[in-house]
C-alpha cells in the first residue's frame, strides 16, 4: 500500500489560519505557501491497496482510492492493463487481477492525471499454504501444537518479508508483535476468552460447592453404565442447539465429572462434545450460525441479477437436506454412544479408561499445565441445584442477550442483526455471579474461598486459550497470505456441473483443515461458489428450477466440508475449545476424532454428496448412509472392557 499525499480537511485550514496571518505578514506568506504545496497533493491523492504479498499466477483484488468520483481508473500489474471507474466514495475496485510470475514488480495507478506506483513482491502460491500444512505436519508428530503453530508463524511471517537471514529474523518478530497481538486485540476473540475463562471460574465454583457432585450422584442413579453416559452427553449437546460455543463450553464442562466417574474416556468426551456443536449450530433453524450464513448467502445472491430477487432464508431451507455431513456426524455420534463400539485410537483411550485412566498417561511430569483438579469441599451438604441453578441461569441470560440485542420482527431477524460474542459474555458473567451468590448465600464458601474456587476453574481455560490465540492469529496470517483464493484457483478450474457441490466440499474442507476456521471459510468462498456454481449451471443450461439442487448442495457443502475441515484440523478454534471444555489432551482429542471424522466426510461425500449432483433425492443418501455407518461399526467396532 502507498500513500502519495497525506490528506488533510482544507476547509479547517483555511478557517484556522485565517485568524493567524491576520497578524502577522510573514507567516502569512509561509502558511500561503504552505497550502499552495499542500492543498492540490491532498485534492489529488490517490492510493494503491495490494495485498501484502502476491501469489504467482492467483488472481487477487487490487483497488485505487481518493479518486474523483466517476474518474476512470487504469491500472497496470504484471504487464497487464486493467481499467475501472471510480464509485459515488472514489473507490475504483479491480477484481481477477493476475501476475504470473514471482518476484519483485511494479503495480501503478493513473486516474486524473495523477499516478502513484508500488513496489510488490510476488511469490510461488504453494507458499502460502505451507505455514498451515507445516503447523499441522508438526503438531501431530511431536503431539504438541504450542511449537508447531509458533513455527507455523514464523514460516509464514518470513514469507510475507523475505526468505533471507534479515527477513528470518524480523518474521520472527513479526510472528509474536503483529499476529498474536493483534489476535488478541479483536473485541470478538477478546470475548470468547473472556466467557471462556468465565465459564471455567463457574464451573470452578460449582465443583467447590458440591453441586457437581450433587449432580453427578442425580444422573449416576440412571445413567449408571459408560453407554447411558455418552447417550446423556449427546442428549445435552442437542438440547443447547443456539450456539456452538456455547454448546461446547456448558456440555463439556457440565459432562466431565459424569463421564469420568462412568470411566469414559477424555478424548471419547471431546469427540462427542466436538461433534454435536457446529453439526447441530450449522443445520439447527435458530441459532447463531443462521444470521452469519444467511448474510453471506444474500451477498452472493445479490451479485447474481437472475437470483437477486430469492430470498437467502428459502435457500439456506433447502440447503438442509444436502447437509450430509452435519446430519451423519450428529447420527454416527449416536451410533458410537449407544451401541459401545468404537475403532482405532478412541479404542484404546476407552480401554485405558475403563480401567480407570480417563485421561492418558503424560510421558512427561508436566505440573504446570495439568496443575490439581478441583473436588468438592470437604463436609458440605451436596445439593444439585447449586449447579443447576447457575448453568441454567447461563443459558436463560444467553438465549435473552441474543434477542434482546438483535433487531427485528421475526427471531431469525434478529438472530441475523443481534451480537453473540456481547450475548456470550453477559451470560457467563451472570452465571458466574449465580453460583457465587448461591455459596456465599447458603455459607457453603466463603468470599475468599468462592474467589479461589473461581480462579481455580478459571486457571484450567489457560492453556487451551494460549493454544487458542495461537491458532487464530495462524489463521489472520494465512488470510494476508491469500491462502484462500490459491486454493480455489488450485481446485477449481474445470467444473463438471454435477460435481460442483463435492468439488465445493473438498475445497470447503481443506480450507478449514489448513486455517482452522470454519466461519473464516465460509466467508471467504460463499461469495465465490454460488456465482461460479450459477455460471457453469449456465453454460450447462440448466439455471432453473430444474438445476436449483445444485446450487442447494454447493451451499450445503460449503458450511458442511467447513466443519468437516475445522474437525479433522489440530488448529481449529472450535477442536481446541472442545478439548478445554472436556479436559482433555488437544492432540489426543484430534488423534482420536479423525478416524470417525474421516469416515463419515467420506461416506456423506461419497453417497449423498455425488450421488445428489446427478439428482439423486437427499434422503435416500441420508439412509443409505446411516447403513453404511452402522454396518462398518458393527464389522470393525470393538467394545472396550476393563481387563
Amino acid at each position: 500500500m502507498i500513500r502519495c499525499a497525506s490528506t488533510f480537511s482544507c476547509r479547517n485550514n483555511s478557517i484556522n489560519t485565517r485568524k493567524l496571518v491576520s497578524r502577522n505578514p510573514i507567516r502569512q506568506i509561509l502558511v500561503a505557501s504552505l497550502l499552495a504545496a499542500l492543498i492540490p497533493l491532498s485534492a489529488f491523492a490517490i492510493e494503491i491497496e495490494t495485498s501484502a504479498v502476491g501469489l504467482s499466477g492467483v488472481p487477487l483484488d487490487y483497488s485505487v482510492s481518493d479518486v474523483a468520483p466517476g474518474a476512470a481508473v487504469r491500472l497496470e500489474a504484471g504487464g497487464s492493463t486493467y481499467t475501472a471507474l471510480a464509485d459515488a466514495e472514489g473507490n475504483a475496485t479491480f477484481t481477477d487481477v493476475t501476475i504470473a510470475n514471482a518476484g519483485e514488480t511494479s503495480v501503478s495507478a493513473t486516474a486524473d492525471g495523477q499516478t502513484a506506483s508500488q513496489s510488490l513482491r510476488v511469490i510461488p502460491g504453494w507458499v502460502s499454504v505451507l505455514p498451515a500444512i507445516l503447523a499441522i505436519t508438526i503438531a501431530l508428530t511431536l503431539r504438541n501444537v504450542i511449537p508447531a503453530l509458533l513455527l507455523g508463524l514464523w514460516v509464514g511471517a518470513t514469507a510475507l518479508r523475505s526468505f533471507t537471514l534479515e527477513g528470518a529474523g524480523r518474521g520472527l518478530l513479526d510472528s509474536f508483535q503483529v499476529f498474536v497481538t493483534g489476535a488478541i486485540a479483536d473485541f470478538d476473540r477478546a470475548s470468547i476468552i473472556l466467557f471462556t475463562m468465565m465459564i471455567g471460574g463457574m464451573v470452578g465454583i460449582i465443583t467447590r460447592n458440591g453441586g457437581m457432585a450433587s449432580i453427578v450422584r442425580t444422573i449416576v442413579s440412571r445413567a449408571k453404565t459408560a453407554i447411558g453416559g455418552q447417550v446423556a452427553v449427546w442428549l445435552m449437546g442437542l438440547m443447547i442447539f443456539f450456539d456452538d460455543y456455547s454448546n461446547t463450553l456448558v456440555v463439556g464442562n457440565t459432562a466431565r465429572s459424569l463421564t469420568d466417574h462412568l470411566k469414559v474416556s477424555r478424548e471419547k468426551l471431546a469427540y462427542i462434545v466436538d461433534s454435536t456443536a457446529a453439526p447441530v449450530a450449522c443445520i439447527a433453524l435458530i441459532t447463531t450460525w443462521i444470521g452469519y450464513q444467511i448474510g453471506l448467502v444474500d451477498q452472493a445472491l445479490a451479485s447474481i441479477p437472475a437470483l437477486s430477487a430469492v430470498q437467502a432464508y428459502s435457500v439456506f431451507i433447502h440447503s438442509i437436506p444436502y447437509s450430509f455431513y452435519p446430519i451423519l456426524a450428529i447420527v454416527f455420534v449416536l451410533m458410537i454412544s449407544a451401541s459401545g463400539l468404537d475403532f482405532g485410537p478412541m479404542y484404546k483411550a476407552e480401554v485405558r479408561a475403563r480401567n480407570g485412566a480417563v485421561k492418558p498417561e503424560a510421558v512427561e511430569a508436566l505440573p504446570a499445565i495439568q496443575g490439581d483438579e478441583l473436588e468438592p469441599k470437604d463436609k458440605i451438604p451436596l445439593r444439585a441445584f447449586n449447579a443447576f441453578v447457575p448453568i441454567i441461569a447461563l443459558i436463560i441470560a444467553l438465549l435473552a442477550s441474543l434477542v434482546l440485542l438483535g433487531e427485528g420482527d421475526s427471531m431469525v431477524e434478529i438472530l441475523e442483526t443481534t451480537s453473540p460474542y456481547q450475548a456470550m459474555m453477559y451470560s457467563s458473567f451472570v452465571g458466574v455471579l449465580v453460583a457465587a451468590v448461591l455459596s456465599i448465600g447458603q455459607r457453603i464458601l466463603s468470599v475468599h474461598e468462592t474467589v479461589d474456587a473461581w480462579y481455580g476453574g478459571l486457571r484450567a481455560t489457560l492453556f487451551g486459550m494460549i493454544i487458542l490465540v495461537l491458532a487464530w492469529s495462524l489463521s489472520d496470517l494465512t488470510a494476508t497470505l491469500s491462502t484462500a483464493q490459491y486454493l480455489v484457483t488450485l481446485l477449481a478450474d474445470s467444473l463438471p456441473v454435477a460435481l460442483i457441490p463435492a468439488i465445493v466440499f473438498v475445497l470447503a474442507a481443506f480450507t478449514a483443515f489448513t486455517t482452522g476456521t470454519s466461519w473464516g471459510t465460509m466467508a471467504i468462498l460463499m461469495p465465490l461458489i454460488i456465482p461460479l456454481g450459477w455460471a457453469v449451471m449456465t453454460v450447462n443450461g440448466i439455471a432453473d428450477a430444474s438445476g436449483m439442487h445444485i446450487l442447494y448442495s454447493s451451499v450445503a457443502c460449503c458450511l458442511g466440508g467447513a466443519v468437516w475441515g475445522d474437525h479433522c484440523s489440530p488448529i481449529s478454534d472450535t477442536t481446541v475449545l472442545s478439548s478445554v471444555a472436556s479436559g482433555c489432551d488437544h492432540i489426543e482429542h484430534v488423534r482420536t476424532q479423525l478416524p470417525y471424522a474421516l469416515l463419515v466426510g467420506i461416506v456423506g461425500l461419497s453417497v449423498g454428496t455425488i450421488p445428489g449432483g446427478f439428482g439423486m433425492p437427499p434422503w435416500i443418501s441420508i439412509v443409505i448412509g446411516i447403513v453404511i455407518l452402522g454396518v462398518f461399526l458393527r464389522v470393525v467396532g470393538k467394545r472396550a472392557e476393563a481387563s
